[in-house]
């Protein structure tokens, strides 16, 4: 049945084998399937998390505070498996109720403090140890501005252009076209700010950098859903500047390969406890 032909009913039913890729781990109920308890390393930030996008802007934090000499940023990084559904296990739902990856707990604090939501970690860690976010209100809220914007945007790109274009069992017209034109205007946003300023919100490198880096750099350079040619990214070229400066940064390098188990083996950290993980890695 084409999408022209589809009329919805009155009520609607899942069909658990209508998901495309991901059919397996959607569901429309929240909650824990399993029991199970997550690791705790020696570290007070302990990281339960996947290479994706979301996943890499907490890494990256992490791996950026540590390069300034935050001490208190050293983590453990724990692979979170969500083709397997770790993230539904009862431990991992006791630190994201969403059942999303990044989920991030600080033990430092008493009692410990879950976070979840890639933004909202990127903003704890800034605010905790007082690093990639401005303290002028001006210059603040135009990093919170585009942190929030990024946020709102990446489901567009993700659930909406990334599953259509790539992971969807068929292939409609219709909605690819409406989330790539959406797509389009969005890059075409970031290479005009991108114009005038050598970073997201300015001259100073930040968490809305590192928020919006791991999507729309990974799109521009053909890393997530193979689409560069199909979207022109080769036509924005202030994005690509600045993805490409970001990307040569060490702390990025580090960063991308934590809770990554695929591409080459070299660009590989499955578990990141301590700087060593990467050694005899492409760093």
């Amino acid at each position: 049945m084409s999408d022209s032909q589809y009329i919805p009913p009155k009520v609607w039913v899942w069909d658990k084998e209508n998901g495309g890729k991901f059919a397996s781990i959607n569901r429309p109920i929240a909650g824990s399937t399993h029991d199970k308890k997550l690791p705790v390393g020696k570290h007070p930030l302990q990281l339960y998390s996947l290479a994706t996008p979301n996943g890499v802007k907490v890494t990256i934090m992490l791996e950026e505070l540590l390069a300034l000499g935050h001490t208190g940023a050293e983590y453990d990084a724990w692979l979170c498996n969500i083709l397997s559904g770790d993230q539904f296990s009862s431990g991992f739902v006791e630190v994201n109720p969403n059942s999303k990856i990044p989920a991030l707990m600080d033990h430092s604090t008493n009692p410990p403090t879950r976070v979840f939501e890639s933004a909202s970690i990127l903003l704890y860690l800034a605010e905790k140890f007082k690093a990639f976010l401005p303290t002028d209100l001006s210059k603040r809220t135009e990093v919170m501005s585009w942190l929030f914007w990024q946020m709102g945007s990446s489901p567009i790109l993700g659930g909406g252009f990334g599953h259509f274009y790539a992971y969807a069992p068929e292939k409609f017209e219709y909605p690819i076209n409406r989330y790539a034109m959406e797509v389009k205007r969005q890059l075409d946003v970031l290479d005009r700010q991108l114009a005038n300023n050598q970073f997201i919100a300015g001259d100073e490198y930040t968490i809305a950098d590192m928020a919006i880096w791991p999507w729309y750099g990974a799109l521009v350079t053909n890393k997530v859903y193979e689409a560069a040619e199909f979207l022109e990214t080769h036509t924005y070229t202030h994005v690509l500047r600045w993805t490409h400066e970001i990307a040569n940064r060490p702390a990025v390098i580090r960063g991308r390969m934590v809770n990554r188990t695929w591409g080459e083996p070299g660009e590989q950290v499955p578990e990141r406890h301590s700087a060593s993980d990467f050694d005899g890695k492409a760093v």
